[in-house]
């Protein structure tokens, strides 16, 4: 399965330890995880920003998440796919990648439920359904 995970939860895989740490270990075995440069980058800003990691731990993990993971350039997406316009490059990536799902938080997206045929879940939920 391919499955995109959206910068907050990929955040949280880094920056904490619990469920979607667990689910980023699991899917990055057993699935194929995409990403797009975009992603990382916002995932770069806030390591570095909000988390105050130093730039070699930041640089090390992105370069940990380029060798393991697929990368994409997101495909563009109607301005009025979602509510919140951050969120179209996530989208984008997903549609990009031919995505089987995106794992989030953001209540924008999961609202949406699905896009173009991606489903778009919570972190638990996807874990749920992987046990």
């Amino acid at each position: 399965m391919k499955i995109v995970f959206d910068t907050n939860v990929l955040l949280a895989a880094f920056a904490t330890r619990g469920l979607c740490e667990t689910l980023f270990e699991s899917c990055l075995a057993e699935h194929e995880i995409v990403l797009s440069p975009p992603i990382l980058d916002e995932f770069r800003e806030h390591l570095a920003g909000k988390f105050k990691l130093p730039a070699a731990r930041v640089n090390e993990i992105v370069a940990f998440l380029k060798a393991e993971c697929s990368q994409v350039e997101p495909t563009p997406v109607p301005k009025n796919a979602c509510r919140d316009p951050d969120d179209l490059l996530i989208l984008g990536t997903a549609i990009a990648a031919k995505a089987n799902c995106i794992v989030t938080g953001d209540k924008d997206l999961l609202t949406l439920g699905d896009y173009e045929r991606v489903a778009i879940v919570a972190p638990r939920a996807l874990y749920d359904r992987l046990k």
